[in-house]
């Protein structure tokens, strides 16, 4: 069984046991969280939502927080001494997916 969730202005695909990341939850680690967004539910009988599933939820525990790779983002424009350069670290939250309720 499956399901796909919103999440930070993102649709992501869940199994149970699976472990994702995704954008920072306000949430302690080792919390229990719960995504009530729950757009479609896949497996032996298909549900999907209008734009939601009516009683389905995903529970989820929070594993960690962290803050993903430096990226660096630099602008400039040629022949003109124009030059910008900026790190920034995305926050994310590590869940493992633990029960879909549909």
């Amino acid at each position: 069984m499956y399901a796909i969730i919103e999440t930070g202005g993102k649709q992501i695909k869940v199994e149970e046991g699976q472990a994702i990341y995704i954008e920072k939850l306000a949430a302690d680690q080792d919390a229990t969280v719960t995504f009530d967004k729950v757009l479609f539910v896949g497996g032996d009988n298909v549900k999907v939502g209008a734009p939601f599933v009516e009683g389905a939820t995903v529970t989820a525990k929070v594993e960690k927080q962290g803050r993903a790779k430096k990226i660096l983002v630099f602008k400039y424009k040629a022949k003109k001494n124009y030059r910008r350069k900026q790190g920034h670290r995305q926050p994310y939250t590590k869940v493992v997916i633990e029960k879909i309720n549909a």
